[in-house]
């Protein structure tokens, strides 16, 4: 029998935290992250914690840090204080109202399958339904200043056991670098990450992709443009992946049917939470395309929620789990996530698995807001 539960206090915890590394894609570069912390608490005093991964800026996503701030206070965890539910994926119901927005909401139903998990005395992975037990990690590496910075990350991250890496491309930066590090490393799992930033004009230098064994073309052109997604993948071998395209599981039946795609990134924040993201896999995974877990520089609360996802079946693919160090010098859950040989182990403890750290949190906290009954 399912267990009644009642989110009966609201908190957002705006986090910045330094990256060991600045990071540069084909829009920005930064340096640091501020990202929302949800906390959701029941009645019987159990706690789940989710994370608003969006950008400061709106370039990978309409939405920025204060936009998701707004709609999180003002509309969604509104919605859910003192409602009954008995299990996270009816909490979209409550504010399917709200248009968009994917990744406030992402935050959100996020903390209520940690808190669900909780309540269950099951890790949230296994209430997810996953079946994996560790989880092949991937790295995303950024824009370098030159050829040979970029060739000593890929060492690094080569050398520490990664079996996968992903280069960010932008005109410019695409054919010569992807092909010095094939040539450095011919055996290697590459692929490359364009972020929207081609047009149809450029269809001619991406088929000059096709030669180096890429595992993927990920997301050249812009979000709706889904037709020449299709053009480019009936002209290369290589597989196009789509990336900010799919924002709902109909975004990725159009691409299906458009065969627009041959390999699907779920990332949790993109598509509004563990819910969407759930049926999201179960549909690729039911067309046969294989997917894998993006992420979004996530602190460990989210960075935690993409390994449980990543454990369902369908993840065949590495995904954007790396351990923590590659981009926090301290995390805010304890442990941090670690990866062995780029191997990152899915948690068995209760809900998230690991302990969040609130001393950290709080140290790094730039703004904070509760709501419930004591806030009245």
């Amino acid at each position: 029998m399912s267990t009644e539960l009642k989110i009966v206090t609201a908190r957002l915890h705006r986090v910045r935290m330094p990256l060991v590394h600045e990071f540069q894609t084909s829009s920005h570069r930064k340096a640091f992250l501020d990202h929302i912390l949800v906390e959701l608490e029941d009645a019987s005093g159990a706690v789940g914690w989710g994370e608003i991964a969006s950008s400061s800026d709106p370039y990978y996503a309409p939405e920025t840090v204060e936009s998701c701030w707004h709609i999180a206070s003002q509309y969604l965890l509104p919605a859910i204080l003192g409602r009954s539910w008995t299990h996270p994926g009816q909490l979209a119901a409550v504010w399917s109202k709200v248009r968009g927005n994917n990744f406030a909401k992402a935050g959100v139903d996020t903390a209520a399958w940690v808190l669900f998990a909780e309540t269950q005395s099951m890790p949230l992975a296994t209430v997810l339904g996953g079946t994996r037990t560790e989880v092949v990690a991937g790295v995303s590496l950024g824009i370098e200043p030159t050829i040979d910075d970029l060739l000593t990350q890929v060492a690094n991250q080569v050398a520490a056991g990664y079996p996968r890496v992903k280069l960010k491309i932008a005109p410019g930066w695409d054919v010569e670098p992807v092909r010095a590090v094939r040539a450095a490393y011919p055996d290697l799992d590459l692929h490359v990450d364009a972020n929207g930033i081609y047009t149809v004009d450029d269809l001619k230098l991406l088929r000059e992709l096709d030669e180096f064994g890429l595992t993927m073309i990920e997301q050249p052109f812009a979000p709706r443009d889904l037709l020449t997604h299709a053009k480019l993948q009936r002209t290369i071998r290589t597989p196009v992946c789509l990336d900010e395209s799919i924002e709902t599981v109909d975004d990725l039946q159009t691409a299906l049917e458009l065969e627009a795609l041959q390999v699907l990134n779920i990332k949790v924040s993109r598509m509004g939470g563990l819910t969407p993201a759930r049926e999201a896999h179960d549909r690729a995974q039911a067309a046969g395309i294989p997917v894998w877990c993006g992420g979004m520089h996530e602190f460990g609360i989210g960075r935690l929620a993409n390994v449980a996802l990543s454990s369902l079946a369908g993840f065949t693919l590495p995904s954007d789990v790396s351990a923590s160090e590659k981009y926090y010098a301290r995390d805010v859950i304890e442990p941090a996530v670690v990866a062995v040989d780029g191997v990152v182990q899915v948690p068995e403890a209760t809900g998230l698995g690991h302990v969040v750290d609130r001393a950290l949190i709080e140290a790094n906290t730039v703004a904070e807001l509760a709501l419930g009954p004591e806030q009245e």
